[in-house]
């Protein structure tokens, strides 16, 4: 998996046990995915299908640098999916896994289109 943003954990991304709070996470996922999938797919217009099960594996506290990985899992003609973790970049200790999130890519009308990720790039299992 390779990693590719990092963020600051500040005062107002804390719930109110001072930890992250996790719908503020699952919205950083949500973007730095799509991002991840729009360049991987070669198309601008992508939304998000599906996410599987989210393990919240420890939490992050103020201060905390915390870095994004993704990868491609599998491919399809108008979507792909790719896999999520986001670790503590000082402790290297899991922050949250999301096996599964799908990503289609559309046109202007909302509608799945084709895009220009080949599968061949798939690491094979």
């Amino acid at each position: 998996m390779k990693y590719f943003t990092r963020r600051f954990v500040k005062p107002n991304d804390l719930n109110v046990s001072d930890r992250l709070f996790g719908g503020q996470l699952l919205s950083w996922i949500d973007e730095e995915a799509a991002i991840y999938a729009s360049c991987q797919m070669k198309h601008d217009r992508v939304v998000t299908k599906y996410m599987s099960e989210i393990d919240f594996k420890t939490s992050a506290r103020m201060g905390d640098v915390i870095e994004f990985g993704l990868e491609v899992v599998d491919a399809g003609r108008t979507s792909i999916t790719t896999c999520c973790e986001v670790r503590n970049k000082k402790s290297q200790i899991v922050v949250i896994t999301i096996d599964r999130i799908v990503f289609v890519a559309i046109n202007n009308e909302g509608k799945p289109v084709p895009h220009k990720f080949s599968s061949e790039y798939l690491k094979v299992v």
